[in-house]
Parts: C-alpha cells; structure tokens; sequence
C-alpha cells in the first residue's frame, strides 16, 4: 500500500489528523520503554499504569510495554502468553538464542496491555562490551560502582538490539514508534539513533536528575536557573554519567516531551533543548452514579480517623471532633522539596491563630512520609488499647443497662436510675475512667524512628514546640511508614484515608507533576499546592478560581519564603473559618474538576507527540502542517457564580453561624444548577470509543 500521507491540524481541537487515504494503526507499532513497567520505584508507574488503558483502546493488540524482568514483580503481575505476532516471536528468539532471557505476556492491569520484559541479569555477562559500544555512540563513560547506571545501559542495550531485530524484518516501512521515559531507558534511545534504526522516537522527562539534587540542597533554584555550571554541579554530585546519559537522549529523540511547564522551563535550561511537547499526566476517573456518593464515603472514612484520634489522645481529648478538621501531607521523604518545612512553619503560625481568636476548631495533622523505623510507638498501641478496653466496656454497661430498663418498662414501671446502676457497675467505670489519665504528652510519632535525633521533620517539631498539648489547636500525627488497611494502628488504604480527611497540603518546592493533589481532586478532597508543581500551573491554566473549587495555590515561585508562609497559613486559616455545610459545598465542587484529569482528555497531547515523532523521522512520508501543540483553550473553568464558600467573601459577623445565614446561603445555591453550569462551560472532553477485534482504529479517528 502506498506510505505517502500528509497531515494537518483540527480546527476545533488543534490534534493532527490524517488527510489523505488513511494509514490503517495495523501497520504501525507503539512501544513505551521504562524502568517502571510492573517495576514500581515511583510516580512513572502511575502514570504508565493509568494510561495503558486508553493507549490500548487506541492501538488495540499493536501496544506494547519494555521493561525489567522482576520474578516476583512477574509472578504477581504478569499473565505469560505467547506474542500475537511472528515478527516479535522471531525478535525474541535473536535475544535468547544468544543466552538473553526474554519475556512476554499482559500486565493484568486496565487496558492489559502487552508487556516485553528483559531479565539484565542473564545479559550482564556483555555489560563491558556495552559500555565500548556506548563510549563509541555518545563518548559517555559509566563507572564500574554505579549499579542503576550499568542496569540501566543494559536495560537499553537489550532494547536497542530488540528493536533493530524487529525492525531488520520491516525493510523500509515506517512501523515503530518508540516511547522512552526518564533517563534509566534513554541508553536505547541513543544507541537506536546512533545504529539509524527506522523507528520514531520520544523522550519523556518526568523531572531531571540534576534539578531534584539541586532542589534537596537547598539550592535557590528558579531564580538561578540560567546561572549554573551545570557539567560542574552534576561532577561535584557524582552523577555527571547520568546527566550525560539524560542529556544525550533528550537531543537524540525526534520529539522531546515534559510532563508541566514548569518542568518544561527546568529542562530547557538544565538540559539545554525546549520541550517539543508538553504532555501533563492524568488519571482513569471513575465517576459515582450519584454525587453524593463520594460525600457518604467521606462521612465513613472520616469515623475511622476519628477512632484512631479517641486512642491516639487518651486522656487528653478534651477537644470536640465533631469541630476537628484532619489535614495531611504526603509523598517520599524530602525534607524541603515536598514542602514540608514550609507547612510545619505554617502550622505553628496557625496554632497561634486558632489560639489568639479562640477558635473551637481544633486541627490534626499527618505526616505520611516514610522512613526507616524499627517497629511502632508502644505508647501510641496502648492508646489503642484503651480505646478498645474502652468501648468494650461500655458495651457492657449499655447491654446491662438496657436489659435493666427493659424488664422495668414490661413491668409498667419508671425505672430508678439509682437501682440500675449497683455498686459493681459504678466501680468498672471508675477503673475505666482511671486507665485514661496519662503522665505523658500524646506522642507525636506513631513509630520509633531510627535516627529521631537527626530527624529534620522532628527537629522543626521541637523547635516550634507542637507537642500535642492540652493548649494547643494543632496537633501533630507523624505516620513514617506507607498506610495498609492491615496495620494494627490506622487500618486504612491510602485512598480510604484520603477520603476521610478534610485537606490534603503539599506546598512542594520541586514538583514536576503531583499526584497527590490530583488523587485528592479526583475523590472530592480540596488540596494546597504551589506554582511550583505542574498540577498547580495546569490548575491556573484551566480554572478561572482555583480557591472556589477546593484548589489553594501557593505562590513560592515569585514570593519569598516568609511571604509564601503567610499566604499558606492564611489560606489553613480560612478554611478552619469554613462551616460544615461550605466544606460540602467546596467538595462537590472539587470533585467536579476530575473532568480535566481525565486521560480521556489529556492523552490527546501524548498523542500529538507521536504524530510529530512520524513527521520528524519519515518526513517524505508523513506532514504535519502546522506543526503545533494541541490547545487547551476553552476547557476552562469559570468562577462560580453562587455562593462562594470561602469564608473571607462571606465572613459571618458572629463566631457561630445562625441558622437564618445557612438558610440564606441554601437560597442563593444550587448545587445541580451549578454543575450544568460548569458542564456547558466545559469544552467536551476527548474520548476515544472501544476497538472491536473486527475494525481496528485507525490514526485520526478522533471524536471531540
């Protein structure tokens, strides 16, 4: 069939589309390469494993996933089958007949996607012949000591081989495109240009190497950008190899891609060339048939946390939870880069608020950033104890109490409450009573950490002095290990707990994406992020009013640092001003913004970035005019127009609400007729409909 196609830009959409006669996707094969495929290290497995399934509904049998063979990884994970197609089965064989054990099957995920996995361990052997091979495409030498980078070269020396078996069977026909992410892949990206392999080729950089070691040493970073010696600051950390390996494949890749333009701006500088594409990282939503839905799992999940608190606080909960708001940052444990230094400070700011104004809304807040630990707090397991001895004793009492009353009322008689309750009974709620005073303060770590001396989160906690006293507003809940519903302390999934809290805070100073508040967003739970994160720029790019719907954003890219501080205790502040009904409000309405991190709606920009890739690789056989991103204009959010739930619009004039200003509110807001509102302004996102075995898609069948 004849290759020469041409292809243009959709007015309506800015997506390319195919003019000509139409290349069927049957002759085109997508390969996306990472370290992370059934390998989870960070937040790249999230973004491959929720965008498998709408990548597969696209190519159908003609994806396929490259990534490290893991036994237990694969035992758990990986269904093995045999390959769908006699070109990759003969691939294959090429490898393993010289001893390189490959292995195929379906990820058991969404979408089960077809995965190509390499076991480097049997290929180690070649590791020295590789790094001359390397050396003579790139000049990059890679120590012996630096075990990721030689897995890494491995990794990417099995990939460029298997492509070139592949594509040897091809002849001249344009059939592969291949996705690389992050720097541990790009070794085959580079050894595949170096060798002219006919394929397409993309780099993704989620965040570069030299820009997190910057950040994590306290390093003024954006302001400097274009003041770094950059071959000298990646030599005085170790990682020049690295760099060099990152560096070479984001020039070598036809089409080079980031995931914010935060990270877009960061790459240009640090690996001097401009993202051909931005492609922001989404999520699979799914949606609840009922809106309220998502408002009753909150109620739920937060009466779990609320037992947790009862034992966590024994003896000293004299605050009311029913008035207690639950924040919580979350993520790995970077001390200044996920913000947490600023949040800490924030909070002590915040207690001293709360305190001055005589708030009686009381605010507990977790740390979920692991560390090494070497078992829990046995004062925080005697908590819980209590609690339990608690309520089993006050079952007793209330089915004696209630038998009690029971006989009384057959009898026709008022019961005498002095009669009901003897002397036994009154003695078991003494002792009851008795095991719930503590000497002690409630602990501030759920865990015995390692090193607690050195700790940076604990000894921001001691100088501020938030030790969970009877005084303070703020309390501090320090979790350092992930959350699992089996833990004896908190028995909840991280979702589950997501769900139960109130905020979610993570004013992060070096963020590429961030997930955390996205998952947030997408289950109807208002979050702090900053300009500084990709999630937060894309926010104030597509909503009018950010605040309104449950989105705060920190200024720390133009504001200094004790002014981002305020800002960040300012907005804590105004959202313990809210009342119950305004948090229900705002939730609705942050649940509704899920729509633009669909990937139904964002995987049309890595999708562009293919169609560029096809150009730029085959361009007497492939145009692209004009060659421009997809635009995001029109899927924007505007300002609510009802009630705003911010209490710094509608302060009331007396600490408590009356019931005639809640009555006045439910006048001016209507719920159903705001989310029509916020529908009709929504330009309608992508979709792409299931492929049948018997029609596959073909490139530019797009619906808007």
């Amino acid at each position: 069939m004849p290759l020469s196609r041409s292809l243009s830009v959709n007015s309506l959409n800015g997506l390319p589309h195919w003019e000509e006669e139409e290349l069927p996707i049957e002759d085109l094969l997508l390969f996306e390469i990472s370290w992370e495929v059934t390998n989870k290290v960070g937040g790249i497995y999230t973004v491959i494993q929720t965008k498998a399934k709408i990548t597969a509904e696209e190519w159908g049998e003609n994806y396929f996933l490259i990534g490290p063979y893991s036994e237990q990884n694969v035992q758990t994970q990986v269904e093995i089958c045999d390959p769908p197609r006699a070109a990759l089965r003969k691939a294959m064989d090429a490898l393993q007949a010289q001893g390189c054990q490959v292995y195929f099957g379906r990820w058991l995920i969404d979408g089960s996607p077809y995965v190509l996995l390499f076991d480097i361990g049997s290929a180690a052997w070649n590791l020295d012949r590789w790094k001359g091979d390397f050396w003579e495409a790139c000049t990059v030498g890679i120590p012996f000591h630096d075990r990721e980078a030689n897995d890494a070269l491995l990794f990417g020396s099995l990939t460029a081989w298997f492509l070139k078996e592949l594509t040897d069977q091809f002849q001249d026909k344009p059939n592969v495109i291949a996705h690389f992410h992050e720097w541990q892949a790009g070794a085959g990206l580079i050894l595949s240009r170096f060798r002219k392999l006919p394929v397409a080729t993309i780099f993704t950089t989620h965040a570069t190497l030299l820009g997190r070691y910057l950040c994590a040493a306290s390093v003024d970073f954006y302001n400097r950008l274009d003041q770094f010696d950059i071959d000298k600051e990646a030599g005085d950390r170790q990682i020049y190899h690295r760099y060099c390996m990152e560096r070479a494949a984001a020039h070598c890749a036809h089409v080079f891609t980031t995931v914010s333009q935060i990270t877009g701006i960061e790459a240009e500088h640090m690996l001097k060339r401009k993202a051909d594409v931005i492609t922001p990282n989404g999520l699979n939503i799914k949606k609840f048939s009922a809106m309220h839905e998502f408002q009753n799992l909150h109620s739920l999940y937060k009466a779990r946390i609320q037992e947790f608190v009862r034992g966590h606080f024994y003896g000293h909960l004299d605050f009311n939870l029913d008035k207690t708001l639950f924040f919580f940052i979350a993520g790995r444990y970077e001390y200044m880069n996920k913000g947490a230094d600023i949040f800490l400070e924030s909070l002590s700011r915040l207690n001293f608020l709360l305190r001055v104004h005589r708030s009686d809304v009381t605010v507990v807040v977790f740390f979920i950033m692991p560390t090494k630990t070497n078992n829990f707090n046995v004062e925080t397991l005697k908590g819980q104890a209590v609690r339990k001895q608690l309520w089993d004793t006050a079952h007793t009492m209330k089915e004696k109490f209630g038998k009690k009353l029971y006989e009384a009322l057959l009898r026709g008689e008022i019961p005498d409450m002095n009669k009901i309750l003897d002397r036994d009974d009154l003695s078991i709620m003494k002792r009851a009573i008795f095991s719930t005073q503590r000497q002690s303060l409630p602990p501030v770590t759920t865990h015995n950490m390692l090193d607690d001396s050195s700790d940076p989160i604990l000894n921001t906690v001691r100088r501020i002095g938030l030790f969970n006293s009877r005084t303070d507003r703020v309390k501090v809940i320090i979790h350092p290990e992930f959350l699992s519903s089996t833990s004896p302390l908190l028995p909840l999934d991280y979702e589950e707990f997501v769900r139960g809290c109130h905020l979610g805070v993570f004013p992060s100073y070096y963020e590429p994406w961030g997930y955390t508040p996205a998952e947030c967003t997408v289950m109807g739970i208002p979050s702090v992020t900053t300009n500084l994160s990709g999630f937060g720029c894309f926010m104030q790019e597509h909503v009018a009013d950010p605040a309104a719907y449950g989105i705060y954003i920190v200024d720390r890219r133009f504001r200094a640092p004790d002014e981002s501080c305020n800002q960040l205790t300012q907005f804590l502040y105004s959202f313990c001003q809210q009342s119950r009904r305004q948090r229900i409000i705002q939730r609705n309405r942050t649940e509704r913004l899920s729509d633009l991190l669909d990937w139904r709606y964002l995987g049309r920009f890595y999708m562009h970035g293919r169609h560029l890739a096809l150009c730029r690789m085959f361009p007497d056989k492939f145009e692209m005019e004009p060659s421009a991103p997809p635009k995001t204009e029109g899927f924007r959010y505007p300002r609510p127009s009802s009630v705003p739930p911010s209490p710094s619009v509608s302060q009331p004039s007396s600490p408590h609400e009356s019931e005639d200003e809640e009555e006045e509110d439910e006048e001016h807001y209507d719920e159903d007729e705001e989310a029509e509102r916020d529908r009709q302004n929504i330009k309608s996102t992508f979709a792409l409909g299931p492929v049948s075995r018997g029609k596959k898609k073909k490139h530019g069948e797009y619906r808007n």
